[in-house]
């Protein structure tokens, strides 16, 4: 049986597991309500929403209600909210009005204008459907999500107070009423409307043609909202003739009309996830497999070739013979005695390598479980939410990583296991609290529905305290009961001293990170443009292997770059081992700076940019602790493999 195809009565209920979390299908009667929800209205050219309800719109007369919503949509900056859009199912209508507002006062107008000159999109909800509007240009369809305010001409601004809706519908395909509903038009609904225990239908599409009327603001007086407008409107959307004037009312009006469609509930969302661009996705991960391959090569070479040679060499030979040797090593053999020796800022170290196990186990696991279809764009917020809750649990993984690296450093002494464990807690998290709130002053300056509110920010820190911080404490106190890793040789007293370099290696550290950045580039700008643009991006398997594929690629430059600095003779590889694959957040940041300077070239005001820029530097943030960490832990492995095979006296 094909899974898309609509169960009979008897399995509906075991076949709803079929529908992802927060998507299941909403059955409506011939007759029913179906209310129109409105979100933030958006910008790409300022990233900072407002509420629909800042602008002169109508409102519904039962007042404003928000939606509930989760800790995702919040924090994302969606408020969505009843609008007085409402249709009946199947019942097409026009010509209807919504309502006519008091005349605009000056402070109205400017305002309008405003809006209007900074490109902000009107974005409306059916069934949790946003509305989309579709444009032809050189002959290629494109579509988009909401409808822009209004226009402005030649230095004269039109709204755009009419809208025409069109909403697709699918029909539950019951035995009763297939023939019922075959015998009749979307045209003609009278066959239906007695009949209220008849045929059910899911909402599968929401489009809307926005257009600019010339209302008489006069003739509506004594009109009540829903009721007909006096004369017949014709939708125009190429021509526009509702001009803004200071003092004068606003009249809002529309149609709706529903189309039964062949679209499965299913597959609704199909004409928001276009795959566009699927053959670059593919050549991204082909490109990160070609980098792979290479340094793959180097590896094995190292591995194999060089340090299992030398390392057979140096077994066969009788202890006299090995003394022998021993005066006459040369390259990383020689760092034997200093290998293991603790780093510079061992706390720190700790303190990263907890926060980036976290970081990482959680992009590991959202990303994963959105591939497998658990966080659809159906479901608002629930990609922020699962990701929050996720990192609060792995709070645990942090604590643990870094107070057993703490006790490895210092040779099984766990003292002090409480204080890494609070740092963690509190070192990417701070971080983190600082630049958004800095962020967030900003929005709530402007108003912006982006801003987080007083409340939630309260949640977030009780979040933080009550959960983040006791969970990374409980994994802290099974670090500091855990075996600590013993090193293969021994550490002398006094240090070796370093030999002079040809080159500073903290450059050849920076440059390492470019390898990371070549396999994750191409995927980055559809992250960027979703992040940016209003696009949305759910191609969350090729993500997935895209980050599998830069964990290898970090695990493997850590390792080579590590074993080039032991071969000469500088055992301080600790911190450029972390570095060496977390540099790759330096060349996304400078990514994200050419993003803002020539595909977001619409960005406009100080503030916007500032709120990029925050935003850019909290996400580099993130990507550093994380690939760093790969970087060591794979440096760490080998190091440890490395020694343990070499037996000096």
């Amino acid at each position: 049986m094909d899974p898309l195809l609509p169960p009979p009565p008897a399995l509906i209920l075991p076949v709803r597991g079929f529908y992802l979390p927060g998507s299941y299908p909403i059955k409506y009667k011939i007759g029913d309500t179906v209310s129109v929800k409105v979100n933030s209205l958006t910008s790409i050219e300022t990233e900072m929403p407002f509420g629909y309800y800042s602008l002169p719109f109508c409102r519904p007369v039962e007042g404003i209600k928000d939606s509930a919503e989760n800790l995702g949509e919040l924090l994302m900056g969606d408020r969505i909210e009843n609008s007085p859009y409402s249709f009946r199912m199947f019942m097409n209508e026009s010509d209807l009005l919504l309502c006519g507002t008091d005349p605009l006062s000056a402070d109205d107008l400017s305002l309008l204008k405003k809006r209007i000159d900074e490109m902000y999109q009107v974005n409306l909800i059916l069934d949790n459907l946003p509305a989309i509007r579709y444009t032809t240009k050189e002959d290629l369809v494109h579509h988009w999500t909401g409808y822009p305010i209004g226009v402005n001409l030649r230095d004269s601004y039109f709204i755009f107070n009419h809208l025409k809706f069109t909403v697709l519908v699918h029909k539950y395909e019951e035995p009763a009423t297939v023939a019922a509903a075959s015998a009749t038009s979307v045209g003609d609904t009278s066959a239906f409307r007695g009949d209220r225990d008849g045929p059910g239908y899911m909402v599968v599409g929401f489009e809307v043609v926005p257009c600019s009327f010339p209302h008489d603001a006069e003739s509506i007086k004594n009109l009540k909202p829903r009721e007909k407008y006096p004369t017949k409107i014709q939708c125009e959307p190429t021509t526009v003739s509702m001009e803004l004037k200071e003092k004068q009312p606003l009249v809002f009006t529309y149609e709706v009309s529903f189309v039964e469609s062949d679209i499965r509930w299913p597959s609704r969302w199909d004409a928001y996830l276009k795959m566009e661009g699927a053959k670059v996705h593919w050549f991204s991960i082909l490109n990160s497999l070609m980098v792979i391959a290479f340094l793959a090569g180097i590896v094995l070479v190292i591995l194999l070739r060089t340090v299992r040679r030398d390392l057979t060499r140096y077994e066969e030979l009788d202890k006299e013979a090995q003394a022998q040797m021993n005066e006459e090593l040369s390259g990383w053999k020689l760092v034997v005695s200093d290998v293991f020796r603790a780093p510079s800022n061992p706390t720190l170290l700790c303190v990263m390598v907890g926060d980036g196990v976290q970081i990482l186990g959680m992009a590991v696991v959202t990303i994963l479980f959105a591939a497998l279809g658990f966080m659809s764009p159906a479901s608002r917020g629930a990609l922020v939410t699962g990701m929050l809750f996720i990192y609060l649990v792995l709070g645990i993984a942090a604590g643990y990583a870094a107070v057993r690296l703490w006790k490895t450093i210092k040779y099984g002494d766990h003292s002090g296991w409480m204080s890494i464990s609070w740092k963690v807690a509190c070192f990417f998290p701070g971080l983190a609290f600082l630049i958004l709130s800095t962020l967030n002053f900003l929005l709530w300056g402007s108003h912006s529905t982006g801003a987080i509110p007083f409340s939630l920010f309260v949640i977030l820190l009780l979040l933080w305290f009550c959960i983040s911080m006791p969970l990374t404490i409980v994994g802290g106190y099974f670090g500091a009961k855990a075996p600590h890793i013993e090193f293969p040789v021994r550490t002398n007293q006094i240090p070796r001293e370093i030999p002079p370099q040809k080159y500073p290696s903290w450059l050849l550290v920076l440059g390492a990170g470019t390898l990371p950045f070549g396999t994750l580039f191409i995927e980055l700008f559809f992250i960027m443009s979703s992040l940016w643009m209003g696009r949305v991006y759910y191609v969350f398997g090729f993500l997935f292997i895209v980050l599998l594929l830069l964990v290898v690629v970090c695990s493997e430059v850590s390792l080579v770059l590590t074993y080039m600095h032991l071969c000469v003779e500088d055992w301080k590889w600790w911190w450029k081992s972390f570095f060496s694959s977390g540099s790759v957040a330096i060349y996304i940041f400078l990514y994200s700076l050419n993003y803002l300077v020539f595909d977001l070239k619409s960005l406009s005001g100080s503030i916007s940019a500032t709120l990029y820029i925050g935003y850019s530097l909290f996400m580099v943030l993130a990507i550093m602790l994380a690939t760093g960490t790969v970087g060591f832990l794979s440096s760490f492995w080998f190091v440890h493999y490395l020694f343990s095979s070499v037996k000096l006296d």
